[in-house]
C-alpha cells in the first residue's frame, strides 16, 4: 500500500519499542537510537559477565605460568606459540599442561589454526567443526 501524496505513513509499534517510545505510532522514516534504550532484563544479564578475550605470546616454556594465570582468572586466551613450535618437547609438555588448566578450571582448550590454541574458562566450550560457507 503506497501512501497518498502530501500524507505522512505511520507504522504501528509494538512492545518494547512502544514502552520506550512512549507512544503507539512512528512517522515512517524516523529512527530510534537502540543504543540509548534500557531494558528491565539488560542488568542482570550483565551483572555476571566477567573476563577478556586475551591474545599471548609465548616465547619459550617458562613464560606458560603467566598465561595459566589468565586463564584461572575466567579470561578466554588466544595463544600464539610460534617461537616454541619447532620444540616438539616444549610444545608437548605446553599441551598437558594447557588441558590439566582446562580440567581444573572446568573450561576447555584447543587449537584452532596453526601454531595458535585457544583456552575458555567454565561454561564456554570450543567447537571443533570449522564453519564452511555451502555453495
Amino acid at each position: 500500500m503506497l501512501p497518498e501524496a502530501g500524507h505522512v505513513s505511520m507504522m504501528k509499534k509494538s512492545g518494547i519499542l512502544r514502552r520506550h517510545h512512549g507512544s503507539d505510532t512512528l512517522e515512517e522514516g524516523s529512527f530510534l537510537d537502540l543504543g540509548t534504550m534500557q531494558f528491565e532484563d539488560e542488568a542482570g544479564a550483565l551483572a555476571g559477565a566477567h573476563g577478556t578475550v586475551r591474545l599471548a605470546e609465548i616465547l619459550r616454556f617458562e613464560d606458560l605460568h603467566q598465561i595459566s594465570k589468565l586463564a584461572y582468572q575466567g579470561d578466554i586466551v588466544l595463544l600464539d606459540y610460534t617461537s616454541i613450535a619447532n620444540d616438539q618437547m616444549a610444545v608437548k609438555r605446553m599441551s598437558i599442561d594447557l588441558k590439566n588448566v582446562a580440567k581444573d578450571t572446568g573450561g576447555d582448550v584447543a587449537g584452532i589454526a596453526k601454531n595458535l590454541l585457544a583456552i575458555t574458562p567454565a561454561g564456554i566450550r570450543i567447537d571443533r567443526q570449522k564453519i564452511r560457507p555451502s555453495f
